[in-house]
């Protein structure tokens, strides 16, 4: 029910004048910072190969430990994005994203020198930390810097800088693996880093929420200590290859009960960290689960991708950084561009084709062999980067204008808490299944090595291909089995992640909306919304 006090639609501007003027500056600002947050990730996903290589070269993790340092990151980033939300609305957008930066770069330099996998991923949280004040800060300004008409334009513009990002990180991340150690690719981010410092001191105006939610601590260290536990689970059985192991079934029952208990609470605080009403909305609940399920089959594909091109096909981490450009160029030219799409058939018809374009993508993974022509690949991501432009651009509008604009940093923290959520979760599940299928592939090969090695050995092809390696001559009849095993979980596993973007695009053509609503309908659904709570 609309009352005097909430008008259906602002009449005029609601942006100070000044700050008008340098928006397109200002989000520039925003998307170097989100630049790093981003970058990291795509530089680590070259350099994962190179980490799991014995001292001095790299630090000998394995592939657990490789999944557990994109994770470290992922998980703390997940859980602490209600919290950085709620503290940008309550303390001001522009101190949180501030503090955040400097973080995220003493997390950097501290990763850059780790001496072990378990130092590394301490400092992969630390960085975690930092880019979950960062992230959902950048969106939070942008809403507050743009008016409503061009929120749809800049949102575009926001998520092709993801796509940049996506771009830069492997290319820059192969350079500097040509000619430094492995830890410059966590170096590199301290410039950058100061860099966005000083120029956000000096462009960004400060913004909150004149009506802040309190901090909800017990909210945090729930959802924190229930995604640890699940995850976990999901990665000891993958290292295991049996999801029937107790330790492995306790644990993801545990974490799947905190997640309960976390939703419980949420619902019964009256200062939840997420306010669980909101989902009541079938709109932003696709939108949100649309986010969530295309980052779950995109992070694990680029977590296999990797060892295919470098373990399989032999090329080195700039030449694996090269050919992932047409995936981010895809989104460079695309996401912009996506909001057209969206005026000219709607939400769900421009999301829905993304969804299955990708899951037709995935699917072609499972085509692939070690001999297959390079091209091939190369449309492979290209597609894949035009499908994710169409997803994020229209899911990302409807996510933040869902709620008000005060509340433009619990919105984007949910957008990206899924979207962290999905990814991590694509990471754990698609790399268990990759090495559950691996150890099945290779299993009854190792019988040549001393029982003390084979379990070792069988934990992926860069461990299978180490002790061959090791060996020497009585290894060589390893290698051609690794690879047949490596592809035929690679198949496997790209199945997975097609079906899992194939629910996605179900989801989204049964819930989304078609045309985006005149802002006097979308002001009526956001009353709607809050009175049916």
């Amino acid at each position: 029910m609309t009352t005097p006090a909430e008008p259906a639609a602002p009449t005029g501007p609601r942006v100070p004048e000044a700050v008008h003027r340098r928006r397109w500056a200002i989000l520039g600002v925003l998307m170097l910072s989100l630049l790093i947050v981003v970058l990291d990730n795509s530089i680590l996903n070259v350099a994962i190969k190179t980490i799991s290589t014995p001292a001095p070269t790299g630090l000998g993790a394995t592939q657990s430990q490789l999944e557990w340092a994109i994770n470290a990151y992922t998980l703390v980033f997940a859980g602490l994005l209600f919290t950085a939300g709620l503290l940008g609305d309550r303390l001001g957008r522009k101190k949180v994203l501030l503090g955040g930066l400097a973080v995220f770069g003493i997390g950097s330099a501290l990763a850059a020198f780790s001496g072990s996998p378990g130092q590394l991923i301490t400092f992969r949280a630390v960085m975690g930390l930092g880019a979950a004040f960062v992230m959902p800060a950048t969106l939070a300004v942008l809403m507050n810097v743009f008016e409503r008409e061009e929120q749809p334009k800049a949102i575009g513009i926001w998520a092709g800088g993801v796509g940049l990002a996506v771009a830069i990180g492997p290319i820059t991340g192969g350079v500097l693996l040509a000619h430094f150690w492995w830890g410059s690719v966590f170096l590199v981010n301290v410039p950058i880093v100061l860099l966005a410092f000083a120029l956000m001191l000096w462009l960004v105006p400060d913004s909150r929420d004149p009506n802040p939610g309190r901090v909800d601590p017990v909210g945090v260290v729930l959802s924190v200590v229930g995604l640890v536990l699940l995850v976990y689970g999901i990665i000891k059985g993958g290292q295991l290859a049996d999801f029937t192991d107790a330790t492995v079934l306790a644990t993801i029952g545990a974490g799947l009960a905190v997640l309960v208990a976390f939703v419980v609470f949420e619902k019964r605080s009256d200062h939840p960290s997420i306010d669980v009403t909101y989902f009541k909305s079938k709109v932003f609940s696709a939108a949100i689960a649309a986010v969530a399920l295309v980052f779950f089959a995109l992070m694990g594909v680029t977590f296999f991708s990797v060892f295919y091109t470098q373990s399989v096909r032999g090329y080195s981490p700039l030449q694996t950084g090269l050919l992932m450009l047409p995936l981010a160029a895809a989104q460079l030219i695309f996401a912009p561009r996506a909001r057209l799409v969206v005026d000219r058939f709607g939400n769900w018809v421009t999301t829905t084709a993304g969804l299955v374009v990708i899951a037709a993508m995935l699917a072609a993974f499972a085509t692939l062999d070690g001999d297959t022509p390079i091209w091939i690949l190369e449309v492979i991501f290209f597609l894949m980067g035009a499908g994710m432009a169409h997803i994020m651009t229209p899911v990302s509008v409807v996510i933040m204008q869902a709620l008000p604009r005060e509340k433009a940093g619990s919105a984007s923290a949910l957008s990206n808490t899924f979207r962290q959520v999905g990814g991590a979760l694509g990471i754990a599940v698609l790399g268990s299944v990759l090495s559950t299928a691996y150890r099945t592939g290779i299993e009854d090969k190792l019988g040549v090595l001393p029982p003390a090695l084979r379990h070792t050995a069988g934990e992926s092809i860069e461990a299978t291909l180490g002790v061959a390696d090791e060996l020497g001559p009585r290894g060589e009849s390893l290698v051609a089995p690794a690879y047949d095993a490596f592809l035929h979980a690679m198949h496997v596993t790209a199945l997975w992640g097609a079906g899992v973007a194939l629910i996605g695009a179900v989801v989204v053509a049964l819930f989304l909306p078609g045309r985006p609503p005149s802002p006097q309908q979308a002001q009526g659904d956001k009353e709607l919304s809050h009175t049916g709570s």
